[in-house]
């Protein structure tokens, strides 16, 4: 083994031991702080309580050395111990966090750390966790935002909400925004003000991204039993000429027009209805934050009748406060069973016009009771001709859960779960409104 490999792997052990050990290894930490020193590192490097957010502002020549450094193989030209030395910073500060109670500018500190983690594997900082109105998926995504929800459920967030210059140092995540949905009733005052902040700034973060998934979606079809208006801005030209293409004089090289054709310009004037139904229990504050978004801006469209209901072992109808989703969410209680049929007996009467109609049903669909009723009432409404459109829950760590009995009978029935990324719903209600 050569040197350049014994002082990397000297450095890769340290790392391991950071990760997976309390206590320190004298020897290795030595060892460490002379190779760091060797290679021209600053010490700060290998100091777990400097962020790598903090070490880089006090040495912006290592900023462009972080960025992409996991996206590939180690350089070569004796890089290789370098690239060991920012690699175990990056890891140690990103998933030792520790034990105990956390502190806001703690949290902080570990997001913009986990931004880094993100850089260096080539994304943009909340890539990986999950972009606002995107969840964090599975794999590595999935653990960063597990880390970050154990954070925020280890800090002591009513006294730091109650304290504006700590609350101003939190940026709200979809952790943040769940352990703060969970705790709401016991909040007043100035913490409870600091809150809704937070809140109503994270629902403007998703909805301005989601917005933009949903621009230039067109509503109304037209509408064939409406005869078009005889007028000079309808007149098909091209199929005029060709309608007519059997009245060309070869002698006169003329075209002689004896029928003009008009374009159909008229809509439906019937609005088309969306029915959004959220499972509101404890596993579902992603999909309850991204779907009530998604339902006022859609509200928002012309000639989309839109309603929202939420539920556990009870149902609420949250339609008056359809394009105000900060309203909505302050409005829900999360946690509590599943209890689908009392949500169904509340939609059911809104369908008047079932072929005109979508429904929407965002669940993991572990009932309270046992499956077959509420299944049975799906499967009347889908008969009647409404487009129902089931959404797998996504949690805020990203991991996706359906009942199996549920999934399978969907399948049967035409309309398979669709995987819970609100870009696939996105895509679905365009489809339908188009």
């Amino acid at each position: 083994m050569t040197a350049e490999e014994n002082r990397r792997q000297v450095l890769y052990w340290r790392m391991l031991g950071r990760l997976f050990d309390a206590d320190e290894q004298l020897a290795l930490e030595s060892a460490s702080v002379a190779i760091v020193d060797d290679i021209g590192l600053p010490p700060a490097l290998l100091d777990p309580g400097v962020s790598v957010d903090n070490l880089v502002q006090r040495h912006p020549e290592l900023a462009g050395e972080f960025e992409g450094l996991l996206t590939g193989s180690a350089a070569g030209d004796g890089q290789e111990v370098r690239r060991a030395a920012l690699v175990s910073k990056l890891l140690i500060n990103v998933f030792n966090t520790g034990h105990g109670s956390v502190s806001a500018t703690q949290l902080a500190g570990w997001q913009a750390d986990a931004g880094w983690f993100e850089r260096a594997l080539g994304m943009e900082p909340g890539q990986l966790r999950g972009r606002p109105g995107e969840s964090a998926g599975g794999g590595l995504g999935g653990v960063l935002a597990g880390i970050e929800g154990d954070l925020v459920k280890r800090m002591h967030l009513r006294e730091v909400l109650a304290n504006p210059a700590l609350a101003k140092q939190l940026t709200p995540s979809m952790s943040l925004i769940e352990q703060l949905l969970r705790d709401k009733s016991n909040l007043s005052g100035v913490a409870l003000a600091n809150a809704k902040a937070l809140i109503r700034r994270f629902v403007d973060e998703v909805a301005q991204v989601l917005r933009t998934q949903v621009q230039q979606t067109s509503v109304g079809e037209i509408d064939r039993s409406v005869p078009p208006k005889r007028v000079f801005r309808n007149l098909d030209i091209e199929r005029t000429i060709w309608k007519n293409l059997t009245n060309w004089s070869p002698e006169d090289e003329r075209l002689y027009v004896d029928r003009l054709f008009y374009r159909q310009t008229a809509k439906r004037t019937t609005p088309a209805k969306l029915i959004v139904v959220v499972d509101q229990s404890g596993s579902m504050v992603n999909s309850m934050v991204n779907c009530t978004i998604l339902a006022s801006i859609f509200a928002g469209l012309p000639k989309v009748d839109v309603h929202l209901i939420a539920y556990d072992t009870r149902a609420l109808d949250l339609t008056p406060w359809v394009h105000d989703p900060f309203e909505v969410l302050l409005r829900t209680k999360l946690g509590g069973g599943n209890d689908g049929p009392v949500a169904m007996a509340m939609a059911q009467p809104k369908i008047t016009d079932p072929r005109n109609t979508v429904m929407v049903w965002i669940s993991d669909f572990y009932e309270f009771d046992r499956s077959q009723p509420l299944f049975d009432m799906i499967q009347s409404v889908h008969r009647s001709g409404v487009k129902f459109i089931p959404v797998g829950s996504v949690g805020s760590g990203g991991e996706q859960s359906v009942n199996p009995w549920f999934r399978q009978r969907f399948k049967d029935l035409g309309t398979p779960v669709l995987s819970g990324h609100v870009r696939k719903l996105v895509s679905e209600l365009k489809s339908f409104l188009a």
